[in-house]
């Protein structure tokens, strides 16, 4: 229960890496407002049974009002807000090359990818030093550390994301701040749905362990990075890969 009596924003908090975070915020005794465009509530929901609090808002995070909402909801709901888990994020739906990509999916990209994580930093960081403390960790890639080839809009971003991160960290150290990133590896989520089970073994293979992650396993790093455990750390970019990174 390294968490007790926090209050967390998860956002991406309807599937995925954001949906384990949220579940494992709250097993650790936080309040969890979990934050996305669909599925929210089944998250709170499943949390709520399992005798953890948590509500579900949506939000767009590519929309600073939006972004606004969600502080003053989880103030209201839960009286304050100590932690942020800027999660959501999107990949390519086409080619995603330097020549190749298209401006609008650019855009598209950017927005929800890096515009949503600054937003989201925006939003809290005023009451977090009014407060005198606070906890952000913002979702960046192994793809913002080496070359993957097919990934430029969705590299660009996570770059920026851990570039961010770092200046942020920077800024606010000195009113009891933190701020890091994460850089996943391969993760198995619901991305690889519909890719066939010999190229997922393949790309398994690569991975010097020898397997996927699961969400749990960036879950468990960002309850770390949120817990007094971690207080000496910022400014950050954790690989959780795997140990590809240096494969």
């Amino acid at each position: 229960m390294k968490l007790q009596g926090k209050v967390a924003l998860v956002t991406g908090a309807g599937s995925g890496i954001g949906r384990a975070t949220a579940q494992r915020a709250a097993a650790e005794g936080a309040s969890v407002l979990c934050a996305d465009v669909v599925n929210a509530g089944e998250t709170a929901d499943g949390i709520a049974a399992a005798d953890g609090t948590a509500e579900a808002i949506t939000l767009d995070v590519r929309e600073a009002g939006a972004w606004d909402a969600a502080v003053a909801a989880a103030r209201e709901r839960f009286g304050s807000l100590d932690l942020l888990a800027n999660i959501a994020g999107v990949v390519s739906t086409g080619a995603d090359t330097v020549v190749e990509q298209t401006e609008d999916e650019w855009d598209r990209i950017v927005s929800i990818n890096l515009r949503g994580s600054w937003l989201g930093m925006r939003a809290v960081l005023p009451g977090m030093r009014e407060q005198g403390s606070g906890r952000i960790v913002n979702i960046a890639s192994e793809a913002a550390l080496i070359g993957i080839p097919g990934l430029a809009a969705y590299t660009a971003t996570k770059g920026a994301i851990a570039a961010l991160t770092r200046q942020a960290a920077i800024e606010y150290v000195k009113e009891g701040i933190t701020v890091n990133a994460i850089a996943p590896g391969f993760i198995r989520t619901a991305i690889q749905d519909g890719i066939e089970q010999q190229l997922l073994d393949d790309m398994a293979a690569g991975i010097p362990i020898g397997y996927f992650g699961k969400p749990e396993d960036i879950a468990a790093t960002i309850a770390h990075l949120f817990s007094e455990d971690a207080s000496y750390i910022t400014g950050q970019v954790v690989a959780v890969d795997g140990g590809w990174g240096v494969s």
